[in-house]
């Protein structure tokens, strides 16, 4: 039986193929170019949901991080209520500014209906005004999702948002 010999002090470790013993990988310093990444402008705004039913990657409520090789493209989430209109336009506020990661790209805003039938007409004109900085989808009130069921057909909508993200649909459940 061969016994293992232990390097000894001032001994050299020969250079394999991976980062020398006790080094770590150079941090990434650009966002990947691969898949979509999608942004809560704050809590409960459906993200999680999205990225079950359409693939791409859930980023919370952050933007993407090069040292995670996070997707640069990115689509914004929010809810139709006033409050997460408002944290919408915060963050498009925010990203006006310059405050985000170099190379991000945002591709567009979805909106999810924050409850059943027409929205007041003060949120209907703040969804013109989003529209006049980028693309906006709208995704339907889904009662099935309030019981975590997937509904029997996916709304028009949301097979259009899976067209305009480039991404794959999942025959996964619903919001959380």
């Amino acid at each position: 039986m061969e016994t293992a010999t232990v390097p000894g002090p001032g001994s050299r470790v020969p250079a394999g193929p991976g980062p020398a013993y006790g080094r770590t990988a150079p941090p990434r310093r650009s966002l990947s170019e691969q898949g979509l990444g999608w942004i809560a402008a704050h809590g409960g705004a459906g993200t999680t949901t999205l990225t079950r039913l359409l693939g791409g990657t859930d980023l919370g409520c952050r933007w993407p991080d090069a040292a995670l090789a996070e997707p640069a493209t990115v689509m914004l989430v929010g809810r139709t209520n006033a409050e997460g209109m408002r944290a919408v336009s915060r963050a498009l506020n925010t990203l006006r500014e310059g405050r985000h990661p170099p190379g991000l790209r945002l591709v567009g805003l979805v909106l999810l209906a924050d409850a059943p039938g027409r929205l007041p007409l003060a949120l209907a004109r703040r969804i013109r005004v989003l529209r006049s900085v980028a693309p906006v989808h709208r995704v339907p009130w889904i009662p099935s999702w309030r019981l975590g069921q997937q509904p029997a057909r996916l709304p028009r909508a949301l097979l259009g948002l899976q067209a305009a993200a480039g991404t794959r649909q999942s025959t996964g459940g619903g919001p959380s």
